[in-house]
């Protein structure tokens, strides 16, 4: 399940800025809609297939979350970038088990859960999270 749909369109990848994100809309034919918070933004696309992508963007344009819900998990490899290699170690120390998951690295959270074409999951880079915002296990919330 971690390494599914490797030739999956890409996302706007964690630690980095959001270039791609008209890109993206048109590959998934989707629409993004953007929700405005204090100290980041958060930018929602509706894929054509039912896949809804949050992805969390500090005041200084970078990705510092991204949490999905739909029919397939997203493109893992291109969603977390440079932390991918982190990301499959991690996973391989996993204890597989029934149920949802989470995986604490040195720089990355990341939980997911799910069966086939019911997916959810997030992904966050707590470094960057802005001022006033920590996780709760695999959630962000404000202080």
């Amino acid at each position: 399940m971690l390494l599914l749909l490797a030739s999956l369109p890409a996302w706007a990848t964690l630690g980095q800025t959001t270039v791609s994100l008209k890109a993206d809309q048109a590959r998934l034919h989707g629409r993004w809609t953007y929700e405005q918070h204090a100290g980041y933004r958060v930018a929602r696309l509706r894929a054509a297939d039912g896949l809804v992508l949050r992805e969390y963007v500090s005041g200084a344009g970078l990705v510092f979350g991204v949490t999905w819900r739909g029919p397939r998990p997203p493109d893992m490899a291109a969603l977390l970038g440079r932390y991918f290699a982190e990301y499959q170690q991690a996973a391989k120390q996993l204890v597989r088990r029934r149920g949802p998951w989470v995986l604490r690295t040195a720089h990355l959270v990341a939980s997911m859960s799910g069966h086939l074409r019911a997916f959810r999951g997030s992904a966050w880079i707590p470094a960057l999270m802005p001022p006033g915002t920590r996780l709760a296990g695999s959630r962000m919330i404000r202080q």
